[in-house]
């Protein structure tokens, strides 16, 4: 394995940087206004859009995507250190350069599956940022790890596709940029349990959709929101199904994937952005007649905190090396590592750092409390943390015969 970054990911990662510090960080009190005076938490702020065409004005644009004709042409590899970067404000960065989630694994899966008319509809506005999209997967009524349980039903009639059914947590989806859902629901309810699910495209100004409310985060209400969505008799063009019928439980495993990885990378920058404002705070304030810095209850925080970032980082890395050389599925097990590892590494950096900051670590006057709700809740999205741990069990059993031992 070689992590070292080709002088083209250098050069990116300089600008990355330089536009994060030149335009980023001194936009969030701007977006934060903006958000407030509009009074609607789903508003989209003039300020975003500044900052798209300033992203794109200096090539930083579509850096997911390894098609060159698309997209930056990155490997995963080389996307993890640009990834990592935008996760330092991940409320604006990621969409800046339009690499935020749901929108990433929605335009990797038209790009892997759609037709050429899908992508024509779809693709191209999702990869000039002028669309938004979700991905409605998860249903309030079942326990929506398990795929098996999904009760949205898709029937075919006649030269269409019906879509029946309740989904929630739909990220992105209360936005009025959000212009397409990816739905998942089962086509062929007698068929194999992971051949029973399909996944249709369905317009989000299609008759019978309809956005219930947003669930907030811990409080926080994201712009675009985890929308709660009606299907009723929501009626599309059969062309509408993407990929194979049977095919939505593989699709989604082809996106979910790469998707995790992303949280993952983004997840670490945030871990950084903690971990720097420890530091700094550390050094600024005093108590007891020295430094916090010198309390050694706080150099334990500090000196434990970036062995678990750099540890986190290095598993990504791996990850990321194994999706470009051996693929996702021989990858997923190292996918639900990291999925697992990077969310608790955060957790704890970002815990700390609240500790020390006090009082104003759980305030809104600092990122801190924001960004802990968000690096918990990862530890749900994408499949919880005990789905992953379970997956890597079961291969590291997979390798043994039962009785096998050593004695002395």
């Amino acid at each position: 394995m070689n992590f070292d970054f080709s002088p083209r990911v250098e050069e990116l990662r300089g600008l990355l940087s330089e536009f994060m510090e030149e335009l980023v960080f001194p936009a969030e009190e701007i977006y934060a206004e903006q958000m407030a005076s509009a009074g609607d938490p789903h508003h989209h702020p003039q300020i975003m859009e500044d900052l798209k065409a300033e992203a794109r004005a200096r090539g930083l644009w579509n850096l997911f995507l390894p098609d060159p004709d698309l997209g930056a042409g990155l490997s995963v590899l080389e996307y993890a250190p640009l990834a990592e970067i935008t996760g330092r404000s991940p409320d604006l960065a990621p969409e800046a350069v339009n690499c935020s989630a749901p929108d990433t694994g929605n335009m990797e899966t038209l790009h892997l599956f759609g037709t050429d008319e899908q992508k024509r509809r779809w693709l191209l506005p999702l990869l000039d940022g002028t669309i938004r999209s979700c991905i409605s997967m998860t249903e309030p009524d079942v326990a929506s790890s398990d795929p098996r349980n999904i009760r949205t039903r898709i029937r075919v009639d006649g030269d269409h596709l019906v879509v029946s059914g309740r989904k929630w947590f739909s990220t992105g989806a209360a936005s009025p940029r959000c212009r397409l859902a990816l739905v998942m629901g089962v086509t062929d309810p007698d068929g194999h349990p992971y051949r029973r699910q399909s996944i249709v495209l369905v317009p989000m100004d299609t008759p019978g959709v309809d956005v219930e409310h947003s669930s907030a985060i811990f409080g926080y209400q994201e712009r675009g929101g985890h929308a709660t969505i009606r299907f009723d008799d929501a009626r599309v063009p059969a062309a509408n199904l993407l990929g194979e019928r049977g095919a939505g439980f593989a699709i989604a495993q082809a996106r979910l994937g790469p998707g995790r990885i992303h949280h993952c990378m983004r997840a670490i920058g945030m871990a950084e952005r903690a971990f720097d404002m420890m530091c700094s705070r550390a050094k600024a304030r005093e108590s007891f007649g020295s430094a916090l810095a010198d309390h050694g209850v706080v150099q334990d925080w500090i000196a434990e905190s970036r062995i678990l970032i750099e540890q986190a980082r290095l598993l990504v890395l791996k990850t990321a090396w194994m999706i470009d050389t051996v693929g996702v599925k021989s990858a997923r097990i190292e996918i639900s590592a990291i999925k697992v590892a990077v969310p608790r590494m955060a957790k704890a950096v970002l815990d700390r750092a609240i500790q020390l900051f006090g009082a104003a670590g759980v305030s809104d006057s600092f990122p801190l409390a924001r960004l802990y709700a968000q690096v918990r809740a990862l530890q749900i999205v994408d499949g919880p943390d005990e789905v992953h741990i379970r997956a890597v069990a079961r291969r590291e059993l997979a390798r043994y015969e039962p009785g096998y031992e050593t004695s002395l």
